[in-house]
Protein backbone atom coordinates (compact mmCIF):
# COMPACT_ATOMS: atom_id res chain seq x y z
CA UNK A 1 0.00 0.00 0.00
CA UNK A 2 1.01 3.44 -0.65
CA UNK A 3 0.10 6.18 1.80
CA UNK A 4 -0.19 9.72 -0.33
CA UNK A 5 -0.45 13.08 1.14
CA UNK A 6 -3.34 15.18 -0.66
CA UNK A 7 -2.05 18.34 -1.61
CA UNK A 8 -3.77 21.52 0.11
CA UNK A 9 -4.05 24.68 -2.11
CA UNK A 10 -2.66 27.38 0.28
CA UNK A 11 -4.08 30.13 -0.84
CA UNK A 12 -7.90 28.10 -0.66
CA UNK A 13 -6.98 26.84 2.70
CA UNK A 14 -5.96 30.29 3.76
CA UNK A 15 -9.28 31.66 2.33
CA UNK A 16 -11.36 29.98 3.74
CA UNK A 17 -9.67 30.10 7.42
CA UNK A 18 -10.43 34.18 6.72
CA UNK A 19 -13.89 33.46 5.72
CA UNK A 20 -14.22 32.04 9.21
CA UNK A 21 -14.25 28.19 8.24
CA UNK A 22 -12.75 26.49 11.31
CA UNK A 23 -8.61 26.42 10.04
CA UNK A 24 -8.97 22.26 10.49
CA UNK A 25 -11.92 22.35 8.07
CA UNK A 26 -10.51 24.47 6.02
CA UNK A 27 -7.32 22.22 5.33
CA UNK A 28 -9.44 19.79 4.55
CA UNK A 29 -11.77 21.19 2.45
CA UNK A 30 -9.39 23.29 0.43
CA UNK A 31 -7.88 19.51 -0.38
CA UNK A 32 -10.92 18.70 -1.74
CA UNK A 33 -11.45 21.04 -4.33
CA UNK A 34 -13.28 24.23 -2.25
CA UNK A 35 -12.17 26.97 -3.33
CA UNK A 36 -14.67 29.91 -1.29
CA UNK A 37 -17.10 29.48 1.76
CA UNK A 38 -20.28 30.34 -0.65
CA UNK A 39 -19.15 26.43 -1.87
CA UNK A 40 -19.99 25.06 1.72
CA UNK A 41 -23.94 26.80 1.54
CA UNK A 42 -25.88 24.13 1.74
CA UNK A 43 -29.16 25.99 1.71
CA UNK A 44 -31.73 24.78 -0.66
CA UNK A 45 -31.57 27.90 -2.69
CA UNK A 46 -28.37 27.05 -3.98
CA UNK A 47 -29.51 23.69 -5.54
CA UNK A 48 -29.55 23.24 -9.01
CA UNK A 49 -32.37 24.52 -10.64
CA UNK A 50 -34.99 21.84 -12.37
CA UNK A 51 -35.09 23.43 -15.28
CA UNK A 52 -31.77 22.51 -15.79
CA UNK A 53 -32.16 18.87 -15.92
CA UNK A 54 -33.38 17.40 -19.20
CA UNK A 55 -37.48 16.38 -19.27
CA UNK A 56 -38.14 17.73 -15.99
CA UNK A 57 -40.44 19.95 -17.54
CA UNK A 58 -42.24 17.63 -19.58
CA UNK A 59 -42.36 15.13 -16.80
CA UNK A 60 -44.22 17.99 -14.68
CA UNK A 61 -46.50 18.22 -17.20
CA UNK A 62 -47.09 14.74 -18.12
CA UNK A 63 -47.63 13.81 -14.17
CA UNK A 64 -50.04 17.55 -13.83
CA UNK A 65 -52.61 16.36 -16.69
CA UNK A 66 -52.40 12.83 -14.64
CA UNK A 67 -53.48 14.52 -11.41
CA UNK A 68 -55.63 16.80 -13.00
CA UNK A 69 -57.69 13.41 -15.07
CA UNK A 70 -57.52 11.34 -12.22
CA UNK A 71 -55.19 9.08 -13.26
CA UNK A 72 -53.81 5.71 -12.12
CA UNK A 73 -50.05 5.97 -11.85
CA UNK A 74 -47.85 2.75 -11.40
CA UNK A 75 -44.06 3.77 -9.96
CA UNK A 76 -41.90 0.63 -10.92
CA UNK A 77 -39.31 0.72 -8.36
CA UNK A 78 -35.52 -1.35 -8.28
CA UNK A 79 -34.46 -3.50 -5.72
CA UNK A 80 -31.90 -1.49 -3.75
CA UNK A 81 -31.79 1.38 -1.61
CA UNK A 82 -31.43 4.06 -3.68
CA UNK A 83 -34.82 2.61 -5.68
CA UNK A 84 -36.31 2.01 -2.42
CA UNK A 85 -35.68 5.12 -1.05
CA UNK A 86 -36.42 6.91 -5.03
CA UNK A 87 -40.00 4.79 -4.54
CA UNK A 88 -40.71 6.45 -1.58
CA UNK A 89 -40.29 9.91 -2.84
CA UNK A 90 -42.24 9.02 -5.79
CA UNK A 91 -45.48 7.74 -3.63
CA UNK A 92 -45.00 10.19 -0.89
CA UNK A 93 -44.24 13.10 -3.16
CA UNK A 94 -47.10 12.55 -5.78
CA UNK A 95 -49.79 12.09 -2.92
CA UNK A 96 -48.54 15.40 -1.16
CA UNK A 97 -49.19 17.03 -4.52
CA UNK A 98 -53.03 15.55 -5.30
CA UNK A 99 -52.74 12.27 -6.70
CA UNK A 100 -54.95 10.31 -5.88
CA UNK A 101 -54.34 6.80 -7.19
CA UNK A 102 -50.47 5.90 -6.55
CA UNK A 103 -49.28 2.34 -6.40
CA UNK A 104 -45.96 0.66 -6.29
CA UNK A 105 -44.59 -2.87 -8.12
CA UNK A 106 -40.73 -3.61 -7.09
CA UNK A 107 -39.50 -6.57 -9.85
CA UNK A 108 -38.19 -9.44 -8.17
CA UNK A 109 -33.72 -9.91 -7.69
CA UNK A 110 -34.77 -13.36 -8.92
CA UNK A 111 -37.64 -13.43 -10.90
CA UNK A 112 -37.94 -10.83 -12.75
CA UNK A 113 -34.19 -9.23 -13.22
CA UNK A 114 -33.24 -5.45 -12.77
CA UNK A 115 -36.14 -2.49 -14.43
CA UNK A 116 -38.70 -2.95 -16.26
CA UNK A 117 -38.48 -5.91 -18.78
CA UNK A 118 -41.58 -6.67 -20.59
CA UNK A 119 -43.40 -9.21 -18.25
CA UNK A 120 -43.39 -6.23 -15.77
CA UNK A 121 -44.63 -3.89 -18.40
CA UNK A 122 -47.00 -6.51 -19.01
CA UNK A 123 -48.23 -6.81 -15.02
CA UNK A 124 -48.57 -2.60 -15.08
CA UNK A 125 -50.78 -2.87 -17.72
CA UNK A 126 -52.78 -5.40 -16.16
CA UNK A 127 -53.23 -3.78 -12.38
CA UNK A 128 -55.15 -1.09 -14.39
CA UNK A 129 -52.66 1.69 -14.29
CA UNK A 130 -52.30 4.79 -17.05
CA UNK A 131 -49.13 5.64 -16.58
CA UNK A 132 -45.81 4.05 -15.59
CA UNK A 133 -43.28 6.07 -13.60
CA UNK A 134 -39.25 4.38 -13.11
CA UNK A 135 -37.44 5.36 -10.64
CA UNK A 136 -33.95 4.64 -10.56
CA UNK A 137 -33.77 1.93 -13.69
CA UNK A 138 -35.90 2.45 -17.33
CA UNK A 139 -32.95 3.67 -19.57
CA UNK A 140 -31.88 0.24 -20.82
CA UNK A 141 -35.03 -0.76 -20.89
CA UNK A 142 -35.84 -0.42 -24.29
CA UNK A 143 -38.16 -3.81 -25.15
CA UNK A 144 -40.12 -2.98 -21.70
CA UNK A 145 -40.40 0.45 -22.29
CA UNK A 146 -42.25 -0.74 -26.25
CA UNK A 147 -44.16 -3.53 -24.02
CA UNK A 148 -45.57 -0.84 -22.24
CA UNK A 149 -46.83 1.46 -24.89
CA UNK A 150 -47.97 -1.23 -26.82
CA UNK A 151 -50.71 -2.01 -23.92
CA UNK A 152 -51.68 1.70 -24.03
CA UNK A 153 -49.70 3.04 -21.28
CA UNK A 154 -47.99 6.49 -21.07
CA UNK A 155 -44.46 6.00 -19.52
CA UNK A 156 -41.79 8.56 -17.35
CA UNK A 157 -38.57 7.01 -16.98
CA UNK A 158 -36.92 8.65 -14.54
CA UNK A 159 -33.45 7.20 -14.27
CA UNK A 160 -29.46 8.25 -13.28
CA UNK A 161 -27.58 5.64 -15.13
CA UNK A 162 -25.43 5.76 -18.34
CA UNK A 163 -27.38 4.78 -20.95
CA UNK A 164 -26.91 2.08 -23.78
CA UNK A 165 -26.72 3.02 -27.49
CA UNK A 166 -30.68 3.03 -27.96
CA UNK A 167 -33.16 5.33 -25.97
CA UNK A 168 -36.47 3.83 -24.85
CA UNK A 169 -39.11 4.76 -26.76
CA UNK A 170 -41.01 6.44 -23.55
CA UNK A 171 -43.35 9.72 -22.86
CA UNK A 172 -40.34 11.56 -21.13
CA UNK A 173 -36.98 10.59 -20.27
CA UNK A 174 -35.77 12.14 -17.27
CA UNK A 175 -31.75 11.08 -16.48
CA UNK A 176 -28.72 13.40 -16.37
CA UNK A 177 -26.26 11.30 -18.45
CA UNK A 178 -28.92 11.17 -21.66
CA UNK A 179 -27.35 12.85 -24.03
CA UNK A 180 -28.09 16.91 -24.87
CA UNK A 181 -28.42 17.12 -20.83
CA UNK A 182 -27.06 19.79 -19.13
CA UNK A 183 -27.35 19.27 -15.38
CA UNK A 184 -24.02 19.79 -14.13
CA UNK A 185 -24.61 16.84 -11.23
CA UNK A 186 -24.18 13.96 -13.74
CA UNK A 187 -23.62 12.18 -10.03
CA UNK A 188 -27.26 12.37 -8.81
CA UNK A 189 -29.13 9.64 -7.73
CA UNK A 190 -32.38 7.78 -8.48
CA UNK A 191 -33.64 9.00 -5.74
CA UNK A 192 -32.52 12.69 -6.41
CA UNK A 193 -33.84 12.62 -9.86
CA UNK A 194 -37.08 11.80 -8.60
CA UNK A 195 -37.37 14.74 -6.20
CA UNK A 196 -36.11 17.13 -9.11
CA UNK A 197 -39.46 15.80 -11.10
CA UNK A 198 -41.08 16.44 -8.17
CA UNK A 199 -39.97 20.00 -7.45
CA UNK A 200 -40.62 20.33 -11.47
CA UNK A 201 -44.09 19.07 -11.12
CA UNK A 202 -44.91 21.22 -7.95
CA UNK A 203 -43.78 24.63 -10.12
CA UNK A 204 -46.28 23.53 -12.88
CA UNK A 205 -49.11 22.90 -10.26
CA UNK A 206 -48.31 26.04 -9.12
CA UNK A 207 -48.58 27.69 -12.35
CA UNK A 208 -51.75 26.08 -12.96
CA UNK A 209 -53.22 27.91 -10.07
CA UNK A 210 -53.61 24.59 -8.09
CA UNK A 211 -51.90 26.37 -4.92
CA UNK A 212 -49.99 29.62 -4.32
CA UNK A 213 -46.13 29.60 -3.08
CA UNK A 214 -47.44 29.70 1.43
CA UNK A 215 -49.87 27.14 0.54
CA UNK A 216 -48.20 24.61 -1.43
CA UNK A 217 -47.20 21.10 -0.42
CA UNK A 218 -43.40 20.93 1.44
CA UNK A 219 -41.76 18.88 -0.22
CA UNK A 220 -38.65 19.32 2.07
CA UNK A 221 -40.30 16.75 3.95
CA UNK A 222 -38.44 14.33 1.79
CA UNK A 223 -35.37 15.00 2.01
CA UNK A 224 -34.09 12.66 4.37
CA UNK A 225 -35.05 9.98 2.40
CA UNK A 226 -33.34 11.76 -0.43
CA UNK A 227 -30.36 12.13 1.36
CA UNK A 228 -30.40 8.01 2.62
CA UNK A 229 -30.67 7.28 -1.23
CA UNK A 230 -27.77 9.38 -2.15
CA UNK A 231 -25.21 8.22 0.20
CA UNK A 232 -26.85 4.67 0.33
CA UNK A 233 -26.14 4.18 -3.33
CA UNK A 234 -22.28 5.56 -3.32
CA UNK A 235 -22.67 7.84 -5.79
CA UNK A 236 -20.35 10.85 -6.25
CA UNK A 237 -20.97 13.64 -3.65
CA UNK A 238 -20.51 16.73 -5.91
CA UNK A 239 -21.82 20.15 -4.34
CA UNK A 240 -25.42 19.52 -5.16
CA UNK A 241 -25.14 15.76 -3.90
CA UNK A 242 -23.83 16.80 -0.72
CA UNK A 243 -26.25 19.98 -0.11
CA UNK A 244 -28.87 16.92 -0.84
CA UNK A 245 -27.89 15.12 1.94
CA UNK A 246 -27.05 17.87 4.45
CA UNK A 247 -30.60 19.15 4.48
CA UNK A 248 -31.76 15.42 4.85
CA UNK A 249 -29.56 14.79 8.10
CA UNK A 250 -30.37 18.44 9.44
CA UNK A 251 -33.95 17.76 9.01
CA UNK A 252 -33.23 13.89 11.04
CA UNK A 253 -31.01 15.40 13.56
CA UNK A 254 -34.14 17.33 14.58
CA UNK A 255 -36.52 14.30 14.23
CA UNK A 256 -38.22 15.70 11.63
CA UNK A 257 -38.26 12.54 9.31
CA UNK A 258 -40.80 9.70 8.74
CA UNK A 259 -41.34 6.79 10.73
CA UNK A 260 -39.32 4.28 9.13
CA UNK A 261 -36.29 6.44 9.28
CA UNK A 262 -36.41 6.58 12.83
CA UNK A 263 -37.43 3.16 13.03
CA UNK A 264 -34.35 2.19 11.65
CA UNK A 265 -31.54 4.30 13.25
CA UNK A 266 -33.33 2.57 16.25
CA UNK A 267 -32.77 -1.01 15.27
CA UNK A 268 -29.27 -0.70 14.10
CA UNK A 269 -28.84 1.24 17.37
CA UNK A 270 -27.83 4.84 16.12
CA UNK A 271 -28.66 8.06 17.56
CA UNK A 272 -30.92 10.21 15.31
CA UNK A 273 -29.71 13.18 16.85
CA UNK A 274 -26.66 12.42 16.13
CA UNK A 275 -27.21 11.39 12.30
CA UNK A 276 -24.24 10.79 10.29
CA UNK A 277 -23.42 9.83 7.05
CA UNK A 278 -21.52 6.97 7.71
CA UNK A 279 -25.09 5.87 9.72
CA UNK A 280 -26.74 5.98 5.94
CA UNK A 281 -23.94 4.19 4.26
CA UNK A 282 -23.08 1.54 7.10
CA UNK A 283 -26.23 1.23 9.00
CA UNK A 284 -29.22 1.64 7.44
CA UNK A 285 -28.44 1.27 3.75
CA UNK A 286 -27.57 -2.26 4.14
CA UNK A 287 -30.64 -2.70 6.34
CA UNK A 288 -33.00 -1.75 3.60
CA UNK A 289 -30.78 -3.54 0.83
CA UNK A 290 -30.76 -6.55 2.41
CA UNK A 291 -34.33 -6.76 2.03
CA UNK A 292 -33.95 -6.85 -1.89
CA UNK A 293 -31.03 -9.54 -1.97
CA UNK A 294 -32.85 -12.04 0.26
CA UNK A 295 -36.14 -11.45 0.60
CA UNK A 296 -38.97 -8.37 -1.01
CA UNK A 297 -38.01 -5.01 -1.24
CA UNK A 298 -41.62 -4.21 -0.62
CA UNK A 299 -40.53 -4.51 3.31
CA UNK A 300 -38.04 -2.22 2.74
CA UNK A 301 -40.52 0.21 1.00
CA UNK A 302 -43.09 -0.20 3.37
CA UNK A 303 -40.96 0.70 6.34
CA UNK A 304 -39.99 3.96 4.47
CA UNK A 305 -43.75 4.78 3.37
CA UNK A 306 -45.82 4.18 6.79
CA UNK A 307 -46.67 6.80 9.07
CA UNK A 308 -47.70 4.41 11.87
CA UNK A 309 -44.71 4.42 14.44
CA UNK A 310 -45.46 0.88 15.66
CA UNK A 311 -45.47 -0.16 11.82
CA UNK A 312 -42.77 0.92 10.77
CA UNK A 313 -40.50 -0.57 14.10
CA UNK A 314 -42.23 -3.82 13.61
CA UNK A 315 -40.54 -3.61 9.75
CA UNK A 316 -37.35 -2.60 10.99
CA UNK A 317 -36.77 -4.65 13.17
CA UNK A 318 -37.62 -7.45 10.32
CA UNK A 319 -34.77 -5.83 7.92
CA UNK A 320 -32.97 -5.87 11.01
CA UNK A 321 -32.61 -9.92 10.92
CA UNK A 322 -32.69 -9.98 7.23
CA UNK A 323 -29.55 -8.11 7.16
CA UNK A 324 -28.15 -10.62 9.71
CA UNK A 325 -28.67 -13.35 7.87
CA UNK A 326 -27.05 -11.49 4.80
CA UNK A 327 -24.22 -11.10 7.06
CA UNK A 328 -24.10 -14.71 7.69
CA UNK A 329 -24.61 -15.84 4.40
CA UNK A 330 -22.04 -12.97 2.94
CA UNK A 331 -19.07 -14.41 5.36
CA UNK A 332 -19.16 -18.08 3.64
CA UNK A 333 -19.18 -16.80 0.51
CA UNK A 334 -16.27 -14.38 1.15
CA UNK A 335 -14.08 -16.82 2.91
CA UNK A 336 -14.72 -19.28 -0.31
CA UNK A 337 -14.49 -16.19 -2.77
CA UNK A 338 -11.02 -15.48 -1.02
CA UNK A 339 -10.10 -19.06 -1.68
CA UNK A 340 -10.99 -19.01 -5.46
CA UNK A 341 -9.32 -15.49 -6.09
CA UNK A 342 -6.26 -16.73 -4.22
CA UNK A 343 -5.88 -19.12 -6.48
CA UNK A 344 -5.89 -16.84 -10.13
CA UNK A 345 -2.30 -15.38 -8.18
CA UNK A 346 -0.67 -18.39 -8.17
CA UNK A 347 3.40 -18.00 -7.17
CA UNK A 348 5.50 -14.91 -7.46
CA UNK A 349 6.89 -16.65 -10.80
CA UNK A 350 3.86 -15.31 -12.49
CA UNK A 351 2.10 -12.03 -12.53
CA UNK A 352 -1.24 -11.75 -10.77
CA UNK A 353 -4.35 -10.83 -13.17
CA UNK A 354 -5.41 -7.67 -13.71
CA UNK A 355 -8.91 -8.67 -13.25
CA UNK A 356 -10.99 -10.62 -10.56
CA UNK A 357 -13.97 -12.91 -11.97
CA UNK A 358 -15.29 -15.65 -9.37
CA UNK A 359 -18.13 -18.23 -9.63
CA UNK A 360 -19.17 -20.34 -6.99
CA UNK A 361 -22.21 -23.09 -7.19
CA UNK A 362 -23.30 -22.20 -4.01
CA UNK A 363 -23.05 -18.30 -4.26
CA UNK A 364 -26.25 -16.64 -3.38
CA UNK A 365 -26.64 -14.06 -6.20
CA UNK A 366 -28.39 -11.69 -3.72
CA UNK A 367 -24.89 -10.75 -1.76
CA UNK A 368 -22.52 -11.44 -4.96
CA UNK A 369 -22.17 -7.59 -5.30
CA UNK A 370 -20.68 -7.53 -1.33
CA UNK A 371 -18.73 -10.17 -1.96
CA UNK A 372 -17.09 -8.49 -4.86
CA UNK A 373 -16.50 -5.34 -3.26
CA UNK A 374 -14.74 -6.92 -0.58
CA UNK A 375 -12.56 -8.92 -2.95
CA UNK A 376 -11.94 -5.28 -4.96
CA UNK A 377 -10.43 -4.16 -1.33
CA UNK A 378 -8.19 -7.16 -0.69
CA UNK A 379 -6.84 -7.22 -3.77
CA UNK A 380 -7.12 -4.05 -5.61
CA UNK A 381 -8.41 -5.43 -8.57
CA UNK A 382 -11.44 -4.98 -10.76
CA UNK A 383 -13.68 -7.71 -9.57
CA UNK A 384 -16.79 -9.67 -10.53
CA UNK A 385 -18.53 -12.30 -8.61
CA UNK A 386 -20.88 -14.41 -10.04
CA UNK A 387 -23.46 -16.91 -8.90
CA UNK A 388 -25.99 -19.02 -10.97
CA UNK A 389 -29.87 -17.52 -11.58
CA UNK A 390 -32.69 -19.07 -9.39
CA UNK A 391 -35.40 -17.71 -11.80
CA UNK A 392 -37.47 -20.81 -13.41
CA UNK A 393 -35.52 -22.03 -16.91
CA UNK A 394 -32.18 -19.81 -16.62
CA UNK A 395 -30.61 -22.18 -14.19
CA UNK A 396 -27.30 -22.32 -17.31
CA UNK A 397 -27.18 -18.32 -16.69
CA UNK A 398 -24.80 -16.86 -14.22
CA UNK A 399 -25.66 -13.56 -12.57
CA UNK A 400 -22.65 -11.08 -11.48
CA UNK A 401 -21.91 -8.16 -9.82
CA UNK A 402 -18.27 -6.39 -10.08
CA UNK A 403 -16.72 -3.28 -8.47
CA UNK A 404 -13.84 -1.54 -9.98
CA UNK A 405 -10.98 0.37 -8.82
CA UNK A 406 -10.37 3.63 -9.54
CA UNK A 407 -9.13 3.75 -13.43
CA UNK A 408 -11.27 1.69 -14.50
CA UNK A 409 -14.71 2.26 -15.69
CA UNK A 410 -16.56 -0.63 -15.23
CA UNK A 411 -19.71 -0.25 -17.67
CA UNK A 412 -16.96 0.60 -20.06
CA UNK A 413 -14.79 -2.51 -19.80
CA UNK A 414 -18.08 -4.79 -20.53
CA UNK A 415 -19.23 -2.58 -23.11
CA UNK A 416 -16.04 -3.30 -24.72
CA UNK A 417 -15.62 -6.91 -23.71
CA UNK A 418 -19.81 -7.71 -25.51
CA UNK A 419 -18.23 -5.71 -28.68
CA UNK A 420 -15.30 -8.26 -28.51
CA UNK A 421 -17.10 -11.40 -28.24
CA UNK A 422 -20.56 -10.60 -29.19
CA UNK A 423 -23.32 -13.19 -27.59
CA UNK A 424 -20.91 -13.86 -24.20
CA UNK A 425 -22.60 -10.74 -22.33
CA UNK A 426 -26.58 -11.81 -22.19
CA UNK A 427 -27.04 -8.43 -20.42
CA UNK A 428 -25.23 -5.92 -18.82
CA UNK A 429 -25.45 -2.14 -17.14
CA UNK A 430 -23.93 0.16 -14.45
CA UNK A 431 -21.76 2.80 -13.29
CA UNK A 432 -17.87 3.57 -13.91
CA UNK A 433 -17.16 1.90 -10.27
CA UNK A 434 -20.33 -0.92 -9.92
CA UNK A 435 -21.97 -2.86 -12.45
CA UNK A 436 -23.93 -6.38 -13.25
CA UNK A 437 -24.08 -8.46 -16.37
CA UNK A 438 -25.49 -11.85 -17.33
CA UNK A 439 -23.37 -14.20 -18.60
CA UNK A 440 -24.26 -18.15 -19.57
CA UNK A 441 -22.76 -20.78 -17.50
CA UNK A 442 -20.50 -22.46 -20.88
CA UNK A 443 -19.48 -18.52 -21.67
CA UNK A 444 -17.60 -17.34 -17.98
CA UNK A 445 -14.11 -18.19 -19.21
CA UNK A 446 -14.21 -16.40 -21.69
CA UNK A 447 -16.07 -13.14 -20.31
CA UNK A 448 -13.03 -13.81 -17.12
CA UNK A 449 -10.51 -13.77 -19.77
CA UNK A 450 -11.61 -11.49 -21.88
CA UNK A 451 -12.35 -9.38 -19.05
CA UNK A 452 -8.85 -9.50 -17.61
CA UNK A 453 -7.10 -8.88 -21.40
CA UNK A 454 -9.32 -5.10 -21.35
CA UNK A 455 -7.87 -5.04 -17.50
CA UNK A 456 -4.38 -5.46 -18.79
CA UNK A 457 -4.88 -2.92 -21.63
CA UNK A 458 -5.94 -0.38 -19.65
CA UNK A 459 -4.64 -0.27 -16.27
CA UNK A 460 -0.56 0.02 -15.35
CA UNK A 461 1.29 -0.35 -12.55
CA UNK A 462 0.77 2.49 -10.59
CA UNK A 463 -3.22 2.11 -11.00
CA UNK A 464 -2.93 -1.39 -9.76
CA UNK A 465 -0.95 -0.33 -6.78
CA UNK A 466 -3.36 0.29 -4.04
CA UNK A 467 -2.73 4.30 -3.03
CA UNK A 468 -4.63 5.31 0.00
CA UNK A 469 -4.85 9.25 0.10
CA UNK A 470 -4.95 10.97 3.60
CA UNK A 471 -4.83 14.51 4.55
CA UNK A 472 -1.35 13.95 6.01
CA UNK A 473 -0.11 14.65 10.01
CA UNK A 474 -2.55 16.07 12.02
CA UNK A 475 -1.43 18.26 14.89
CA UNK A 476 -1.41 17.40 18.61
CA UNK A 477 -4.09 19.84 19.60
CA UNK A 478 -6.61 18.49 17.18
CA UNK A 479 -6.65 15.48 19.41
CA UNK A 480 -10.31 16.03 21.02
CA UNK A 481 -13.59 14.50 21.36
CA UNK A 482 -15.51 18.21 20.85
CA UNK A 483 -13.14 18.07 17.22
CA UNK A 484 -14.05 14.36 16.04
CA UNK A 485 -17.97 15.41 16.61
CA UNK A 486 -17.41 18.81 14.30
CA UNK A 487 -16.09 16.54 11.58
CA UNK A 488 -18.51 13.64 11.72
CA UNK A 489 -21.06 16.60 11.13
CA UNK A 490 -19.70 17.25 8.10
CA UNK A 491 -20.69 15.66 4.53
CA UNK A 492 -18.42 13.33 3.73
CA UNK A 493 -18.58 10.27 0.96
CA UNK A 494 -17.32 9.00 -2.37
CA UNK A 495 -15.75 11.60 -4.59
CA UNK A 496 -15.78 13.65 -1.09
CA UNK A 497 -13.87 11.36 1.18
CA UNK A 498 -14.11 11.68 5.11
CA UNK A 499 -10.91 12.56 6.65
CA UNK A 500 -8.12 10.61 7.19
CA UNK A 501 -4.53 11.13 8.26
CA UNK A 502 -0.98 9.80 8.16
CA UNK A 503 2.14 9.68 9.86
CA UNK A 504 4.47 7.84 11.76
CA UNK A 505 3.50 6.28 15.47
CA UNK A 506 5.03 4.18 18.16
CA UNK A 507 3.35 0.96 18.70
CA UNK A 508 3.40 0.52 22.31
CA UNK A 509 1.57 -2.55 22.29
CA UNK A 510 -1.50 -4.71 20.46
CA UNK A 511 -3.39 -7.69 20.60
CA UNK A 512 -6.15 -9.43 19.10
CA UNK A 513 -9.60 -8.65 19.85
CA UNK A 514 -12.88 -10.84 18.27
CA UNK A 515 -10.17 -13.14 16.75
CA UNK A 516 -10.26 -10.53 13.65
CA UNK A 517 -9.21 -6.78 14.96
CA UNK A 518 -6.42 -5.32 16.49
CA UNK A 519 -6.40 -3.52 19.17
CA UNK A 520 -3.66 -0.99 19.53
CA UNK A 521 -1.79 1.10 22.12
CA UNK A 522 -0.02 4.15 20.44
CA UNK A 523 2.23 7.15 20.69
CA UNK A 524 1.20 10.43 18.47
CA UNK A 525 3.86 12.61 18.69
CA UNK A 526 4.69 10.85 22.14
CA UNK A 527 1.08 11.44 23.10
CA UNK A 528 -0.83 8.07 24.18
CA UNK A 529 -3.65 7.38 21.92
CA UNK A 530 -6.00 3.82 21.55
CA UNK A 531 -6.62 2.31 18.02
CA UNK A 532 -8.45 -0.22 16.36
CA UNK A 533 -7.78 -1.40 12.96
CA UNK A 534 -10.87 -3.36 12.26
CA UNK A 535 -10.61 -6.82 9.98
CA UNK A 536 -6.66 -6.61 10.10
CA UNK A 537 -4.86 -9.44 12.14
CA UNK A 538 -1.38 -8.82 11.24
CA UNK A 539 0.77 -7.68 14.08
CA UNK A 540 2.56 -4.07 13.39
CA UNK A 541 6.32 -2.90 13.74
CA UNK A 542 6.94 -1.03 16.57
CA UNK A 543 7.17 2.21 14.65
CA UNK A 544 5.13 2.44 11.56
CA UNK A 545 3.60 4.86 9.18
CA UNK A 546 -0.49 4.42 9.64
CA UNK A 547 -3.66 6.12 7.96
CA UNK A 548 -6.60 6.43 10.54
CA UNK A 549 -9.76 8.03 11.13
CA UNK A 550 -10.81 9.81 13.99
CA UNK A 551 -13.33 8.81 16.29
CA UNK A 552 -14.19 8.87 19.70
CA UNK A 553 -15.04 5.88 22.05
CA UNK A 554 -16.54 5.43 25.42
CA UNK A 555 -15.08 4.02 28.42
CA UNK A 556 -17.57 4.14 32.17
CA UNK A 557 -18.74 7.62 30.93
CA UNK A 558 -15.89 8.96 29.91
CA UNK A 559 -15.60 9.45 25.64
CA UNK A 560 -11.71 9.36 24.82
CA UNK A 561 -10.22 10.29 21.10
CA UNK A 562 -8.89 6.85 19.02
CA UNK A 563 -7.72 5.94 15.64
CA UNK A 564 -9.74 3.90 13.44
CA UNK A 565 -6.74 2.81 11.30
CA UNK A 566 -7.70 2.55 7.55
CA UNK A 567 -3.79 1.21 6.26
CA UNK A 568 -0.20 0.90 7.19
CA UNK A 569 2.85 1.19 4.93
CA UNK A 570 4.52 -2.04 6.05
Amino acid sequence: MQIVARDIPPRSAWALEQAGVHPLLARLYAARGVLAKEELDDGLTRLLPPATLRGTQEAARLLADAIRDDRRLCIVADYDCDGATACAVAVRGLRLLGAKQVSYLVPDRVIDGYGLTPPIAERVADSGADLLITVDNGIASVEGVAAAKARGLAVLVTDHHLPGPELPAADVLVNPNQPGCGFESKSIAGVGVMFYVLLALRAELRARGAFDRVAQPKLDALLPLVALGTVADVVRLDANNRRLVAQGLRRIRTSAMPAGIAALFKAAGRNAAAATTFDFGFALGPRINAAGRLADMTLGIECLLTDDAGRAAELAQLLDGINRERRDIEGGMRDQALRLAETLFGDDSQPPPAAISVFGADFHEGVVGIVASRLKDRFHRPTFVFAASGADGRAHELKGSGRSIPGFHLRDALDLVAKRHPGVLLRFGGHAMAAGCTVAREHFPVFEQALAQVAREWLDAATLTRRLDTDGPLAPEYLRVDLVDTLHREVWGQGFAPPTFSEEVEVVSQRLVGEKHLALKLKHRGRPVDGIWFGHTEPLPPKVVIAWRLDADEWQGVRRVRFLVEGAEL
